[in-house]
């Protein structure tokens, strides 16, 4: 079975407001795959376009939607060949799985969420399992807002706990952009809006 690497472009929460930033462009042109955590509109704006646009990385895609693309059609990609709807679904690439779930942001719980958990560890098996979420993970410095305490998803960390995945790519809380933990052996990143080259 060989074992390869990869760099991932990770970024989330851009609000891009009519087109996809060139400098993010510019960097996907050292990554192997780019991964958006959601909230690529501002409350929607723009999206097909945006969605259009995502083509311009000319790798391998996966986005998940993000509190701001509630309601959207994201249809749109059914016969895109490059650019995937990763929500509540896995896609393997060579050792990899990866898993999304996208929009919310503050609900603690998701139990469409949690019942995915048995079947998501049996997919799992051997792989090295890279989940995206557009929530942050609870009691770590990815939803921890000074004001309100540790405000993020309690399934995404239940999750984490039972598969335990080589990395976990979440957003949504801006101020923690570039924050990164861990629980046991898995790296959790909010990699920003800027985009971060992560190597797996």
């Amino acid at each position: 079975n060989l074992t390869f690497f990869m760099n991932i472009l990770a970024f989330t929460d851009p609000h891009f407001y009519g087109a996809i930033n060139s400098r993010l462009i510019a960097k996907a042109k050292k990554a192997d795959i780019v991964v958006c955590a959601g909230d690529f509109t501002n409350f929607g704006k723009n999206f097909n376009k945006l969605i259009k646009d995502f083509n311009k990385f000319k790798k391998p895609t996966l986005i998940i939607p993000g509190n701001h693309e509630e309601g959207e059609d994201f249809s749109i990609l059914k016969n895109n060949k490059k650019v995937k709807f990763l929500h509540k679904k896995s896609i393997v690439v060579g050792d990899y799985l990866f898993f999304g779930y996208g929009y919310g942001g503050f609900s603690e719980r998701y139990k469409d969420l949690e019942k995915i958990i048995p079947s998501l560890k049996k997919r799992s098996k051997g792989k090295k399992v890279i989940f995206v979420t557009h929530a942050p993970i609870y009691g770590t410095k990815t939803d921890y807002i000074e004001w309100a305490g540790h405000v993020g998803s309690k399934s995404a960390l239940k999750l984490i706990k039972e598969v335990k995945p080589m990395l976990v790519i979440c957003g949504h809380i801006e101020e923690n952009f570039n924050q990164i933990d861990s629980v046991g052996k898995t790296v959790i990143i909010n990699p920003g809006d800027k985009g971060k080259i992560l190597k797996v």
